[in-house]
């Protein structure tokens, strides 16, 4: 009986690495959530662009849809380290640091899965980090989802190049709904 529970120990961080995740974006409420087998597991403030919703290049809009984690830049860096075409500078910043904004911590880069999303990889969209802390949960950025450091460190974690992230403008609790639901079809029709 012992050898079973060493075993389970050992087998079970394999199997919750590759549960079925999901990162879910909510434009109206600025809040992503991590959904792992239709289950919410965490919830973290976002800021997404300034200039409003679509993928035009130059637009510096928030891409909406189905998108993918196309890469995972920056394991193990320091938080606010700053990233320059997807390179650690040198330079670590201190949250809310002032002077500029630049792409801290970690880079989950963003490949759209649908027409209107298309072009996600090409313009640089990321999830990322920001020395602008203090402007996460408002739309702030340049088409980006901007995260505090230990927020996007968390994220970065749980997730896997191939991870669905979806950006939605409904509030976050609807997109989670929506997520359950897929996760589990017997709630598609219940009012859950």
């Amino acid at each position: 009986m012992r050898t079973l529970f060493a075993f389970l120990a050992l087998l079970l961080p394999y199997i919750s690495l590759h549960a079925d995740r999901v990162v879910i974006v909510s434009i109206p409420d600025q809040r992503l959530a991590l959904v792992e087998n239709g289950a919410c597991v965490a919830r973290f403030p976002v800021s997404t662009s300034r200039f409003g919703l679509g993928d035009r290049p130059r637009s510096y809009a928030t891409p909406l849809g189905a998108l993918s984690v196309a890469g995972k830049i920056g394991a193990g860096s320091r938080p606010g380290t700053v990233f320059k075409g997807g390179r650690p500078t040198g330079e670590v910043l201190r949250p809310n640091a002032p002077g500029r904004d630049p792409i801290v911590t970690r880079i989950l880069q963003l490949r759209g899965l649908e027409k209107r999303n298309s072009a996600a990889y090409s313009r640089g969209i990321y999830i990322h980090g920001t020395t602008v802390e203090s402007r996460v949960g408002r739309p702030d950025s340049y088409g980006c989802i901007r995260m505090r450091s230990r927020d996007v460190i968390a994220l970065f974690d749980a997730v896997r190049v191939g991870t669905r992230v979806e950006v939605l403008n409904v509030p976050l609790e609807q997109g989670l709904w929506v997520a359950r639901s897929h996760a589990n079809p017997r709630l598609a029709g219940s009012g859950f």
